[in-house]
């Protein structure tokens, strides 16, 4: 087995922050990319609990969730392009904004993009614009959410960019219009080789939504 292996699937946000957490280490690892509909021994044995990606494989053993694993990198390889703060408190900030996306993103998404009711889909696209607006009054006028150098929260946060056209189709409404700071701040991200080189192509991430979709028969 690589000293580094990556269980990865293409369009999964989560897996794109561990991509780009690598990338920003300079780490060269193996990766697999995982048929979430018919999962492979390997992953079911590296994430018993869970039974998804991303999971990160090291010297034999797992590390799993997204940003434990992007925190995970970045303590081991301390010596590359640090991505949380050196501060206690910079650090907590960090872990909080991060969280934050994780638990408040995840469901207007999945009302938004899974469903067939119009009304349900305003509510989730109203949502989902807050959520937005949340993190763009957080980032303010820095350039990125910890200031100068990109970091934990952007690595948090950027993968869903590949999503941004998704959003809007299925809400009709216009980030851009609603958070132009934000917009800013992902055209930022994406002069970053690390991010413009594992964001994936925003009208097939739409693509295979909507094949998710008639999987699931609401197309």
């Amino acid at each position: 087995m690589a000293q580094v292996k990556l269980l990865d699937f293409w369009a999964s946000a989560p897996a794109m922050r561990v991509r780009i957490a690598l990338a920003e280490k300079g780490i060269e690892y193996e990766t697999q990319e995982e048929d979430l509909r018919n999962k492979s021994p390997l992953l079911l044995e590296m994430n018993p609990v869970h039974k998804k990606i991303p999971v990160l494989i090291h010297n034999g053993k797992p590390i799993c969730e997204s940003m434990i694993i992007v925190e995970y990198i970045d303590e081991v390889w301390s010596d590359k392009s640090p991505l949380l703060p050196s501060d206690a408190h910079g650090r907590a900030r960090a872990r909080f904004w991060a969280d934050f996306i994780d638990k408040k993103i995840a469901d207007p998404i999945r009302r938004l993009v899974l469903t067939s009711n119009s009304e349900n889909k305003d509510a989730a696209a109203n949502d989902l614009i807050e959520f937005f607006k949340v993190m763009e009054a957080e980032l303010g006028d820095k350039p990125y959410f910890d200031g100068d150098s990109f970091g934990f929260v952007d690595v948090a946060l950027v993968p869903f960019y590949s999503c941004f056209h998704t959003y809007e189709t299925f809400g009709n409404f216009s980030i851009a219009k609603e958070c132009p700071k934000l917009v800013a701040w992902v055209r930022k991200c994406l002069q970053k080789e690390s991010v413009s080189k594992t964001l994936p192509d925003a009208y097939k991430v739409y693509e295979s939504v909507l094949e998710y979709r008639k999987t699931l028969g609401l197309d």
